[in-house]
């Protein structure tokens, strides 16, 4: 079940408020400019569906989207247990950083937790199956998809540079609860 956990910077180990209604994580993330939706496959998806079969499944969800936000490119991230770099991985995205253009990440199937630095809060964002979530341009956040991961990701990004990424050196992650296998 998708969950909205969101923290004041001063006590990390204590939620302020844990939500897990799908209309009250849209809204209070929207009222921090974060767009978090749900999209449902047009076709039914086999395991192990290649990249083009599982795009080709949102296509009317990824058209829109494009039709809403301009011209994106899309592919397709899968991680899992087997993936031999997994510990590098994560120690990476467990380090806050930004990226240059908007980032949105649209859960297939797993699941993931984003958490963002906002101000003197941290939004905990945890994202499962059918899960959409945009990010604007310059959050910051860090991202962890656990010791064991899985989930397979559509990304949707507008130019290569919007993907540059910038690590903030602040090291609040380490203080935050990480998702749990």
């Amino acid at each position: 079940m998708s969950s909205l956990s969101v923290y004041h910077v001063s006590s990390p180990e204590i939620p302020n408020k844990v939500l897990t209604h799908f209309e009250d994580i849209v809204a209070t993330l929207a009222e921090k400019g974060i767009r978090f939706d749900r999209w449902q496959p047009t076709t039914k998806l086999e395991v192990g569906a290649s990249q083009t079969e599982v795009i080709a499944g949102y296509q009317v969800q990824i058209d829109a989207f494009k039709a809403e936000r301009g011209d994106v490119s899309v592919d397709l991230i899968s991680l899992d247990s087997d993936y031999p770099q997994k510990a590098e991985l994560r120690a990476r995205c467990l380090k806050e950083h930004r990226y240059a253009g908007e980032e949105t990440r649209f859960f297939v199937s797993g699941r993931g937790l984003f958490s963002l630095h906002l101000g003197d809060y941290v939004y905990a964002v945890l994202c499962e199956k059918n899960d959409l979530i945009t990010l604007p341009a310059g959050t910051p956040h860090w991202f962890d998809a656990g010791e064991h991961p899985h989930f397979v990701a559509i990304r949707l990004r507008g130019d290569s540079r919007g993907w540059e990424e910038t690590f903030t050196g602040d090291e609040i992650a380490s203080q935050f609860p990480n998702l749990e296998d």
